[in-house]
């Protein structure tokens, strides 16, 4: 069993209130849980309005497959509009 965790540092630079940050974290959330088989939560930085912490977390038996589908979350993200990807780690354990 393979478990793969995907750390995601943003910044989100349009966001004036924790309002305007929830709702835009809340779409990328959702975006990515419906196009992989993955779990998707806010992890940190939450009383911060301009900056996000996402993690991701897949399991499988194979581990080039979890490394691929992470990578593909990352790429996605880094498309996103609404949120600029500062930092991030893929973790397998």
């Amino acid at each position: 069993m393979v478990i793969g965790i995907l750390q995601l540092e943003l910044s989100i630079g349009g966001a004036m209130s924790l309002k305007d940050k929830r709702r835009a974290l809340k779409s990328i959330k959702d975006r990515i849980a419906h196009g992989w088989n993955v779990s998707v939560a806010e992890v940190g930085a939450l009383e911060q309005h301009r900056r996000g912490l996402l993690a991701v977390a897949m399991v499988s038996n194979d581990a080039r497959y979890v490394q691929g589908a992470l990578s593909k979350v990352v790429d996605f993200v880094r498309s996103v509009g609404t949120a600029d990807l500062e930092d991030y780690q893929i973790e397998l354990l």
